[in-house]
């Protein structure tokens, strides 16, 4: 199944409390839950003015979907199109 890289501008995001935060990761599980398995939230990275998500699921169109139901922005949604890490070098 593809994978997704979406980049969410959000302002002060890096500033953003634990609460909210929870509050944000919620209202994702609950869109996802609603949305049905073939969409899966792997992980986040939160920065200064943004958020980037890794997603798995079918298309792109989904993604913007969840988007869309929980109120975030996806600004930029990039399909991966391969995994490097240290093990490549070898």
């Amino acid at each position: 199944m593809p994978r997704y890289v979406i980049e969410r501008d959000i302002p002060g995001a890096g500033k953003l409390s634990p609460q909210e935060l929870k509050a944000i990761s919620q209202k994702s599980c609950s869109v996802l839950e609603g949305l049905g398995p073939q969409i899966q939230w792997d992980h986040s990275y939160v920065t200064g003015d943004k958020i980037y998500c890794v997603y798995i699921a079918p298309n792109e169109d989904m993604v913007r979907e969840h988007a869309k139901q929980g109120g975030f922005p996806a600004n930029r949604v990039s399909e991966v199109a391969t995994l490097i890490d240290p093990v490549t070098a070898e």
